[in-house]
């Protein structure tokens, strides 16, 4: 696809797998880590591969569809922001154009209560205004029933 997926990709096989060789690594697998792309987002997926238990612990050959995968957890998504040249630094070769920061997001709701306190406060003085330029004649039956 794109030459910033690819380069993601790269990465995460870094972070994620093992060394090939590595004299600690133990030849058997039992989870199965699942990185997709869905919305321009990476999700992350961990699954355990189960096998249903008999008398003996071989799987018989062809038994693989007897396999199956529960998710374990954890599951968490990724936003890619930025892909910079270096480790923390550099030329940025990646910039996702549709991410908002979380103070831009702040900013705006703090302006839009703003605007709402400053719509307060001209709804009040115009109120004021309106019962200066219209005064009340005094009632001439306020006092009738008073004694």
């Amino acid at each position: 696809k794109d030459a910033h997926w690819k380069l993601l990709k790269e990465m995460l096989l870094q972070i994620f797998e093992t060394p090939k060789d590595h004299r600690k690594a133990k030849p058997f697998h039992d989870h199965v880590f699942v990185f997709s792309i869905v919305d321009d987002h990476i999700w992350f997926r961990n699954y355990q591969i189960s096998v249903p238990h008999n008398e003996s612990d071989k799987l018989p050959r062809g038994g693989l569809d007897k396999m199956t995968l529960i998710e374990v957890g954890p599951r968490f998504c990724l936003n890619p922001i930025k892909i910079f040249g270096g480790s923390f630094g550099g030329p940025t070769l990646y910039e996702n154009p549709f991410y908002v920061s979380p103070n831009q997001i702040r900013a705006l709701q703090k302006k839009k209560k703003a605007g709402t306190f400053a719509k307060k406060v001209k709804a009040k003085t115009r109120r004021k205004m309106h019962e200066i330029n219209n005064h009340l004649e005094p009632d001439e039956f306020a006092d009738m029933w008073k004694d």
